[in-house]
């Protein structure tokens, strides 16, 4: 199993190494060897596999069980690789190697083995330790809360595709939808990896932001409600960030009533121009359901250029507002 940022073996490197230099310290097993499989192990008639030894400290990496019955079998070398990273990563190849093969860690060897890693690698995700240890993301995660390490105030972590994500899928979704806000011509590609969140999170992303809806679906933004109170308000007061369609219908209501819109040819064309935009979410959808593949990237061309002018006039207002306040 490769595991993206810790050090690997050399595979095809096997030598012979004296069993008197060896450490069988360390271990991931709280119980040390178990005899009966060192027995099993003592009595097949061929080669013993070859163990993996940290070269520094020459410690057993994996293999313990197969040195005792070297041992047992009268023999004073066995066959090695070596392994040259440091000491936090030997013990998680340990770890990893003794739940692929061999006689596998208990269960509660690989949760201490967990609480281990946590501390040693606060960096990784809990699928990255779950993957190494052989237990449940949700166990690792139970283990982490309970250590109450650094780790727990990361803003993110490194996954088992070696890519770095944020800790919280909410804040990855904010930063998007910021992204999106200023960008709109970046790509979905572009957009996830300043966020640190997967594409298709930034498709959904931006999918509720077109469609007038929060960027957070309903249960992440309950979660989120003490944290966004502490941000400064990034919109007018009275106008929520992203208004649903219904809050942005109630707002053009309240600007047709105000006659310096009302009564000029240029604030009549603004109100329809706004009023395009209060369109519910299930409008949106069949207006996307229908448009005609053939000219689908015309027409995305087109609402690009259009969120861009309309991002322009936003700021262009927003300057004249400060500049007469």
């Amino acid at each position: 199993m490769a595991i993206p940022g810790h050090p690997r073996i050399d595979q095809l490197i096997v030598v012979e190494v004296e069993i008197s230099s060896l450490s069988t310290g360390d271990s991931p097993r709280l119980s040390g060897a178990d005899q009966a499989h060192v027995e099993a192990l003592a009595a097949v008639q061929t080669p013993l596999p070859p163990i993996t030894v940290h070269r520094p400290t020459m410690r057993v990496i994996d293999g313990v069980h197969r040195v005792r019955a070297a041992q047992s079998r009268g023999q004073s070398k066995i066959a090695a690789r070596f392994f040259d990273g440091d000491a936090a990563d030997a013990f998680v190849l340990a770890v990893e190697s003794n739940i692929a093969h061999g006689l596998p860690l208990t269960t509660a060897d690989r949760k201490r083995a967990a609480g281990r890693i946590i501390s040693t690698h606060p960096q990784w995700s809990d699928r990255m330790i779950a993957s190494v240890t052989g237990i449940a993301p949700g166990t690792v995660a139970d283990i982490r809360r309970r250590a109450q390490d650094d780790g727990a105030q990361r803003t993110s972590r490194i996954g088992q595709d070696g890519r770095v994500r944020p800790v919280s899928g909410a804040e990855g979704r904010r930063l998007a939808s910021e992204i999106i806000a200023e960008n709109p011509s970046l790509s979905l590609r572009q957009v996830a990896r300043a966020a640190c969140i997967s594409p298709e999170t930034v498709r959904d992303v931006r999918n509720r932001m077109m469609r007038g809806e929060d960027p957070q679906p309903q249960g992440r933004r309950q979660s989120q409600r003490g944290e966004d109170a502490n941000r400064a308000p990034l919109a007018p007061v009275g106008v929520s960030a992203r208004a649903s369609a219904q809050d942005r219908a109630a707002l053009v209501e309240r600007l047709k009533a105000d006659p310096a819109l009302r009564f000029s040819d240029t604030g009549r064309t603004l109100l329809r121009l706004l009023n395009l935009h209060t369109l519910d979410t299930e409008e949106w959808e069949r207006i996307v359901d229908r448009v005609p593949p053939h000219c689908g990237g015309v027409v995305a061309h087109l609402a690009k250029e259009c969120a861009e002018m309309w991002a322009e006039f936003a700021e262009r207002v927003q300057r004249k507002v400060a500049e007469t306040a």
